[in-house]
C-alpha cells in the first residue's frame, strides 16, 4: 500500500504535530522521553538496622555497660564476680553469696554504654541483640527463678518485662525466654544439650505496650529454635534497658545452687 506524500507548508506542520501527539503515549516514546530527560525509576529499600553497640572486653572492659551490680550486699568482701577473662565477659556466682534480699543472689551488668553515651530503649523502637553464650554444667535450671537476661525499667521495685531463665520441671531443665509481664514463653528448649560449649543468641524486640519478640537460638550453625510472639508488654514508661548475668533464688533445691559461672562474647546491638 502506497504511503501518501506529506503536504507542504501549514498542512505539513499540522500532520507532523498530529503524529507527535499520537506518539507521546506509547511505551517507547515514554521511555525515550525519560531517558532524554535524565530521569530514572527507583524502588524504596527498607531501612537497615544500625549497629549501635559492640563493646570490646579488652578495650572497654565493664565500661561497655551502664552499670554493674556485683555482690551489692558485700557478702564476699573484696571478691570480684564480674570481670573480663580470656577476652570475654565472665560472671562468677558462689553458693554463699547473698543479695540485699537474703533469699536471692545477683551478679549482673545493666544497660549499654558506647563511649560516653548511655544507650536507651524507647517506646516504639526495634532492637536486635546478638551474642554468644556459654553455660557450664554447674549452672542449673531451678524450681524457683534463675535469670541470665532481663529487660527492665531502671529503678528499684520494678518487675522485669522479659526474662531469659534456666528452669526445672521435675528432672527436665529448660532455657526459656519469657514474656514476664504478660506471662508465658516466647520460646523454650532443653538446657542439657546447650551446656559446656558456645551457643548463639539472637533476640529482636519491638518495645511497646503491645510489643513483640523473636528468639532465635543456634548451636554450631544449627537452629535450635526460632519463635516469635506478638502483643506482649515490653514497656513500662520512661525507658527500659537490658541486663545480663546470674540472678537466682536460693530457695530452690540445694543441689541446684552450685558454685558456678557464665560467659558471654561478641555482644552486638542493632537499632531500627
Amino acid at each position: 500500500m502506497a504511503i501518501p506524500p506529506v503536504p507542504h507548508g501549514r498542512a505539513r506542520r499540522a500532520v507532523l504535530g498530529s503524529l507527535a501527539l499520537a506518539a507521546v503515549g506509547t511505551p517507547i516514546a515514554l521511555a525515550r522521553a525519560a531517558a532524554s530527560a535524565g530521569t530514572t525509576t527507583t524502588t524504596a529499600k527498607p531501612a537497615v538496622p544500625k549497629l549501635v553497640w559492640s563493646p570490646n572486653p579488652l578495650v572497654d572492659g565493664l565500661n561497655g555497660f551502664e552499670g554493674v551490680e556485683d555482690d551489692r550486699a558485700h557478702s564476699e568482701p573484696g571478691v570480684k564476680h564480674i570481670y573480663v577473662k580470656n577476652g570475654v565477659y565472665h560472671w562468677d556466682m558462689h553458693r554463699k553469696q547473698r543479695d540485699t534480699s537474703k533469699d536471692r543472689q545477683r551478679n549482673e551488668v545493666k544497660g549499654m554504654r558506647s563511649g560516653k553515651t548511655v544507650l536507651t530503649m524507647g517506646k516504639g523502637e526495634t532492637w536486635r541483640f546478638t551474642y554468644d553464650l556459654f553455660i557450664p554444667s554447674t549452672l542449673r535450671g531451678t524450681s524457683r527463678f534463675t535469670h541470665i537476661h532481663q529487660l527492665k525499667r531502671p529503678g528499684s521495685g520494678s518487675a522485669p518485662l522479659v526474662t531469659m531463665s534456666l528452669r526445672r520441671k521435675g528432672k527436665t531443665e529448660e532455657l526459656a525466654l519469657r514474656a514476664f509481664a504478660s506471662g508465658g514463653d516466647i520460646g523454650a528448649t532443653a538446657l542439657a544439650p546447650l551446656r559446656d560449649h558456645w551457643v548463639s543468641v539472637d533476640i529482636t524486640y519491638l518495645v511497646d505496650d503491645k510489643g513483640s519478640a523473636r528468639f532465635v537460638l543456634t548451636d554450631g550453625g544449627k537452629t535450635v529454635l526460632d519463635h516469635t510472639r506478638t502483643g506482649i508488654d515490653i514497656w513500662l514508661g520512661d525507658r527500659i534497658r537490658p541486663k545480663w548475668g546470674i540472678y537466682r533464688s536460693v530457695q530452690s533445691a540445694p543441689a541446684d545452687i552450685c558454685d558456678t559461672w557464665m560467659e558471654i562474647r561478641n555482644f552486638r546491638a542493632f537499632q531500627g
